[in-house]
């Protein structure tokens, strides 16, 4: 599937399903972990009590060891001597000796009971712990797969968006290069190339005119010529400067930004509500890497240009600071001004400046409000252009 075709909204929907299934088995690990925690807490009491009462009974199996003991050696004298002892007396001695001996099997049954059930709760314990760690382990673990769905997968439609968005940028540009072609052909064809014609036809009239009229005529002649080659050159100049000022190569930045606006201006002011174009130079008047120079030139001549079609301003001041370490340039306006967020359908100008703009690592920045005018601020670093 191409970029053009994906669903973004489909994405989201995927997108907050993850997000919601996520939760709810974070909800449960959770409920996992704090039932967890109350069976060990109920087993740790539980374990306590086992273990007082192990030690109760081993200090009674210690007394009752050395009262069966003695018991048992009161047997033995009774028993070896019946002329001394009656027979009350050695049957009483061994019916002690023998419920002593009861008591303590009894008691040693219950010891191992005790002792069996407090491994068994240690055990358990340990259990019960690791299924705590291990929860809290997945808690924590599915927090950070949460955030990351909330947080960084959040910027995956926009960065799609603007995937999109620079797909169908390149398709623009593609065909504003095939209408710039286009457009090339005409202006030669209609201008250098008619007038070139016109010449060689107007030359062979000259010969004519020489032959038939004079040579006062024929010079009448010439100089129309030379209008007309006047012409084809000054329309020649004006192609090749709007695709490349060879100004630019020769005197730099800001005399061509100068001589570029100033024919701007004298333009626009003979026709009627066109804007006053101000240019003010605030920094230092120094050459820029040729890069620069022209990526520079041409986001304020788009910002200029901009400005011109749609901001109905009657005012466009074009502002110069180069500094050592970086250039600033803001062109602002005080036209009709537009909402930044908002974007026109089959409009990519911002984000051919954008493009511009990052190649040069540098920021731009849209400033605009309806009715209070726009302005555009560029910044960007002069030592990282020296250095590549």
């Amino acid at each position: 599937m191409s970029i053009k075709n994906a669903d973004t909204k489909l994405l989201d929907t995927i997108l907050n399903k993850m997000v919601e299934t996520v939760d709810q088995s974070k909800d449960q690990v959770f409920s996992i972990a704090e039932q967890s925690r109350r069976d060990y807490e109920m087993l740790m009491t539980e374990l306590e009590m086992v273990k007082s009462q192990i030690q109760i009974v081993f200090l009674k199996n210690e007394e009752l060891e050395k009262k069966v003991k003695m018991a048992r050696q009161r047997l033995s004298e009774v028993s070896r001597d019946f002329s001394i002892y009656s027979e009350d007396i050695v049957r009483e001695s061994y019916e002690k000796a023998h419920d002593l001996q009861m008591e303590l099997i009894v008691l040693r049954h219950n010891e191992k009971q005790l002792l069996d059930r407090r491994n068994d709760l240690e055990r358990r314990l340990l259990l019960v712990h690791t299924t705590i760690e291990r929860a809290e382990h997945l808690i924590s673990q599915t927090a950070v797969v949460l955030n990351y769905l909330t947080q960084d997968m959040k910027q995956f439609g926009k960065a799609l968006e603007y995937a999109q968005s620079k797909q169908a940028f390149g398709l623009q540009v593609m065909e504003a290069q095939e209408e710039e072609r286009k457009r090339l052909s005409r202006e030669i064809h209609d201008g250098p190339a008619q007038m070139m014609a016109n010449l060689l036809v107007r030359s062979d009239l000259v010969e004519k005119i020489y032959r038939e009229n004079g040579a006062e005529e024929a010079f009448k002649e010439i100089q129309d010529l030379k209008k007309m080659v006047r012409s084809a050159l000054y329309e020649v100049r004006r192609i090749i400067y709007d695709l490349r000022p060879m100004a630019l190569d020769d005197l730099g930045l800001i005399p061509t930004l100068k001589k570029y606006l100033a024919t701007v201006n004298e333009y626009n002011r003979s026709e009627a509500a066109k804007p006053d174009i101000q240019f003010v130079n605030m920094g230092m008047d120094k050459r820029l890497p040729t890069k620069l120079e022209v990526a520079l030139f041409r986001l304020i001549q788009e910002s200029v240009q901009n400005a011109l079609k749609h901001a109905d301003a009657s005012v466009i001041q074009v502002k110069l600071e180069i500094k050592k370490e970086q250039v600033l340039a803001v062109v602002k306006d005080n036209g009709k001004g537009f909402i930044v967020s908002e974007k026109k359908s089959g409009s990519f100008g911002i984000m051919g400046m954008k493009e511009r703009i990052e190649l040069l690592e540098g920021d731009i920045a849209f400033h605009s409000k309806p009715s209070e005018g726009t302005a555009v601020f560029i910044s960007v670093p002069v030592l990282k252009q020296t250095t590549t």
